[in-house]
């Protein structure tokens, strides 16, 4: 039996979930093996098919966790809504079902933790991206704190990311100061919607340096993402490229009036 090395006892997991328990057992099972606990798991399936919510229910009965479902898929915004009124203590750490902690997490994630409980203006702090974060100052035990520019000559469309669905710690009353998530629209509009909101209501975030290290993505062959990207903004061919340059500044000045005059 794995012994129990890091109780977060003020932290709450909050895991969404779509048809994908072989994903989410791993990552449970993945915190176990390194002693990682939390005050409380609640699970917040989204419509999953009927046989999938069977097997949900008897991995319940292994990692007791709380699971939270609907009689049909409702989105992403929905999911997370439901997910986090669930929660019952002060911290919530938010993981989609398809990520695995790496061997370092909880030591960093320790940090996280602290520098959230003595900075009362830290809103979230993150755990993975995808890219950088363009614009950051140095925090703190390899963290940096996102500074958003709402200046268009900070022209990097990432900036707007201050905010991200990726693995992150926040407030368990997050949802009181930035607004509930968005339902029925598609999961990216979802995502900036309250990326938006995040930058309007001023809220700050910190970002772990080294953002590849503490958590794995792993969208296996039996259990791939449900998400899909238009494959010209995958492409290496020059037309494709010079399309993309083109459309992620107009993206940049698009999301910077929607910021600016557009309530979220």
């Amino acid at each position: 039996m794995e012994q129990e090395k890091f109780a977060f006892n003020n932290v709450a997991l909050l895991v969404t979930h779509y048809n994908r328990v072989r994903s989410l057992q791993r990552l449970l099972n993945a915190f176990k093996v390194l002693g990682v606990s939390f005050g409380g798991i609640v699970v917040s399936d989204d419509g999953s098919k009927p046989e999938v919510v069977v097997e949900l229910k008897q991995l319940q009965s292994t990692y007791n966790f709380n699971l939270i479902t609907t009689p049909k898929n409702a989105g992403l915004g929905n999911n997370i809504n439901k997910g986090q009124d669930a929660v019952t203590t002060p911290y919530t750490l938010y993981v989609q079902e398809d990520f695995e902690p790496t061997s370092i997490f909880a030591e960093h994630f320790k940090d996280a933790l602290q520098f959230m409980e003595e900075d009362k203006g830290l809103d979230i702090a993150r755990f993975y991206a995808y890219f950088k974060y363009p614009y950051t100052k140095p925090y703190g035990k390899g963290f940096s704190e996102m500074m958003f520019k709402i200046s268009p000559l900070a022209n990097n469309h990432l900036k707007f990311y201050v905010y991200s669905d990726h693995p992150h710690l926040r407030r368990s009353s997050f949802l009181e100061k930035f607004g509930r998530y968005p339902e029925g629209i598609k999961g990216d509009l979802t995502e900036f919607s309250m990326a938006a909101s995040f930058i309007q209501k001023k809220g700050r975030g910190i970002l772990f340096d080294d953002f590849t290290t503490l958590f794995y993505q792993k969208n296996s062959s039996d259990e791939p993402s449900t998400m899909g990207r238009a494959g010209w903004r995958e492409s290496k061919n020059i037309f494709a490229l010079a399309a993309r340059a083109v459309y992620l500044q107009f993206k940049l000045l698009k999301w910077t009036a929607d910021v600016l005059f557009k309530r979220y």
